[in-house]
């Protein structure tokens, strides 16, 4: 009987014991459980915590609009010297090569050069055909072209014609009729041309 009753005498303590330790243990693993939480949802201190900055998008480039230029020739007498000058035109690259160079050609023959420069090339000559082939460059130019001057007159107006419509391309040659006929000599004094002519041809045989 004796037994039986320090048994239950120690039973009671180690029960309750057992009873207080589960209860701590399922508070403590609740109170862990909330901590993790709170500093889960802690913000971060910048500070001792660094960071990687974040990657900025660059903008990528506009695309621009490709073009071409084209040069109209005018002349610059200088003392006893003449230089010929050029003025650029810029156009889409789209615009086909023979209107490119119609354009400059009229602009040319409408004799408005800057208040610097000159021209002589006859008022009122005009374009009345220009075709761009394999072989070369084909001009047919009105009679007034061939009107009135001296060689050196000639010879400046030829350079006008030949350099504008080979500013594209310098080695392209060029084929000149006026009024549907080759130009084969220009002007009274005869200044005699071998078509095709080129710049080459040009610079080999005349001289402004």
């Amino acid at each position: 009987m004796q037994n039986n009753k320090q048994n239950r005498r120690f039973s009671i303590p180690l029960v309750a014991g057992i009873i207080v330790a589960i209860v701590a243990l399922g508070g403590g693993t609740a109170w862990w459980a909330k901590y993790s939480l709170e500093q889960a949802n802690k913000p971060i201190d910048s500070r001792s915590s660094p960071t990687t900055p974040p990657q900025v998008k660059q903008p990528l480039p506009q695309p621009t609009t490709e073009q071409k230029q084209v040069e109209i020739c005018w002349l610059n007498p200088t003392g006893d010297k003449v230089e010929l000058v050029t003025k650029t035109v810029t156009v889409e690259k789209s615009v086909p090569t023979d209107r490119v160079l119609t354009i400059a050609l009229e602009n040319l023959l409408a004799g408005k050069p800057e208040e610097a420069y000159t021209t002589t090339i006859p008022t009122g000559t005009k374009l009345l055909g220009l075709n761009v082939d394999p072989e070369g460059i084909h001009l047919n130019l009105s009679q007034q072209f061939t009107a009135g001057g001296g060689s050196a007159s000639m010879t400046g107006r030829l350079a006008q014609v030949l350099y504008t419509v080979t500013s594209l391309d310098p080695e392209s040659k060029v084929w000149i009729n006026v009024e549907g006929k080759p130009l084969d000599n220009l002007g009274g004094e005869g200044l005699i041309l071998n078509l095709p002519i080129t710049r080459s041809d040009f610079e080999a045989n005349f001289t402004l």
